[in-house]
């Protein structure tokens, strides 16, 4: 016996002026049920939840909830019907406690004032339920941005929630995090509540998804039982052909060419007694959850991040990198976790961006002309496959997130750099995208670029990995050569056991 629908949405039709970006999407939440929402950047999707939160209001279509027609004109309509959505982009209070930011929009009160005991009882029931040991009353700001992840979620189900939608909220989460939320959904799903689950991850989609239903362009291309469908046909749905898995796989050999990159026992807070080296044409990937030190070891490389001891050398002398602009001087490129906060000039065009550490080159006198900017976005547009204007006149926060990063590692190009030191460089992005950005970087390794990748993602590793390295709590445990990485390996190392 099939489960009553909880919310039904028919014929929905949104357009943001003269751009229209949804088509008519149906799509039925069964009540008990997980059902995973996929598609590549730009297909619609986080339209779509929009509006089921009641941020955006569709221009066509209906919504019924239990059979009844309903309108959300306001995000507290939404959340009055039982719907809540916990969104990729961390949207809390910093300076407030934890317990505060759960209880957040329901905050307890008592005769007219907030109810101090009250509020930590929710928030402590809403982090046990989660397995969850955070402190009431840290600041969130003291927290890092997986644990503001679960401070989040614990927020959505504090209250007495009939829907949650779900938008990537692994992406910042360890493996025990993720297997804690996977318990969660499994409860709530036994309790009754419907949930939409937003992810690029197609291992999540066939781990805990009753029905998956892609969008492409605006538009329903798939809508299926999860157990009726393989993930070569969702990634077909999600992109309008097939995608081929290690088409391309560039193999490194020796030339005896100078390492771009040594280091030697480099220790810090986040890790201890780091050797790595990276020589012209490699691709080293190094592998780690979150905890391990990965990230923190490649901002130690490029001066972004302290450490106390141990050696950097390049050319075979030893450096001390004191600020990121010493690096790139000798020739490293960076790319950041969080682009969005950290490596993209939002308000700039793409043009702009990817000139931007080239700015001091390419000026002539004080100046950096726009027709020098994009001439310098020109050179690298077609090489990328950036989808965007060839003049990069429109600014960056309209792209998609691969094209973002595209313009990123374009920068860097731009600057001349030899050696990439890339952390998390598909963060976000779709498996399209994540292919061509794979392409790029092999491309890149076959013109003598070395190129090191930062990853709590087993996929950058297997699919563009010369070597790899896994790290776990701040040590390197495995050596991996190309014919050795797989991922049953990497996640064994890890500590995570096979990977099924």
């Amino acid at each position: 016996m099939s489960a009553p629908t909880f919310l039904s949405v028919r014929g929905i039709r949104k357009s943001f002026g003269s751009v229209k970006v949804l088509h008519g999407v149906d799509l039925d939440l069964p009540a008990g049920s997980v059902t995973a929402l996929l598609g590549e950047n730009g297909a619609g999707k986080s339209t779509f939840v929009r509006i089921l939160a009641g941020d955006h209001h569709a221009d066509e279509g209906n919504i019924e909830i239990d059979g009844a027609p309903i309108s959300f004109r306001s995000v507290a309509q939404s959340r009055e019907a039982g719907i809540r959505l916990i969104a990729q982009e961390i949207a809390d209070a910093p300076t407030l406690s934890v317990a505060e930011n759960i209880t957040l929009g329901a905050v307890p009160n008592r005769l007219g004032f907030v109810d101090y005991g009250a509020m930590r009882s929710i928030a402590q029931r809403a982090l046990d339920s989660l397995g969850a040991d955070l402190q009431l009353d840290a600041p969130v700001s003291s927290l890092r941005l997986g644990e503001r992840q679960i401070v989040e979620i614990a927020r959505a189900t504090a209250g007495a929630s009939r829907c949650l939608i779900f938008d990537e909220p692994t992406a910042a989460l360890s493996d025990a995090e993720t297997k804690r939320l996977f318990a969660l959904i499994e409860r709530m799903r036994s309790r009754g509540v419907a949930i939409l689950y937003i992810t690029h991850r197609l291992d999540e989609v066939f781990a805990i998804a009753d029905r998956v239903c892609v969008l492409r362009d605006g538009r329903v291309s798939l809508d299926a039982k999860v157990a009726e469908v393989d993930q070569t046909a969702v990634v077909t749905a999600m992109v309008g052909r097939a995608v081929a898995s290690h088409q391309d796989h560039h193999v490194y050999a020796e030339t005896g060419a100078a390492r771009l990159v040594e280091v030697r026992g480099l220790t810090s807070d986040s890790f201890f007694n780091i050797d790595v080296d990276v020589a012209p044409g490699e691709i080293v990937g190094i592998y780690g959850k979150v905890g391990s030190g990965v990230p923190e070891l490649a901002g130690a490389i490029f001066g972004a991040v302290p450490h106390a001891s141990g050696d950097i050398l390049v050319d075979g002398k030893p450096v001390i990198f004191r600020h990121p602009s010493e690096a790139i001087a000798q020739g490293f490129g960076f790319l950041p976790a969080d682009r969005a906060s950290e490596g993209l000039l939002r308000p700039r065009s793409v043009a702009e961006n990817l000139a931007a550490p080239s700015w001091r080159r390419l000026a002539r006198g004080a100046f950096v002309s726009r027709r020098i900017e994009t001439s310098a976005f020109g050179r690298w547009h077609k090489t990328l496959k950036v989808r965007s204007r060839p003049d990069g006149a429109e600014r960056i926060a309209t792209l998609s997130g691969g094209n973002q990063q595209k313009v990123l590692l374009g920068r860097w190009l731009e600057a001349g750099s030899k050696l990439l030191l890339l952390v998390e460089p598909t963060r976000g992005v779709d498996v399209g995208a994540r292919q061509e950005i794979y392409q790029v970087l092999r491309d890149l390794a076959r013109q003598g670029h070395g190129i090191l990748i930062a990853s709590s993602d087993y996929e950058d590793i297997t699919e563009a990995a010369t070597r790899a390295i896994v790290m776990v709590r701040g040590q390197m445990v495995a050596h991996l050569p190309q014919n050795e990485i797989s991922t049953a390996r990497l996640t064994e190392a890890a500590g995570g056991g096979a990977h099924a």
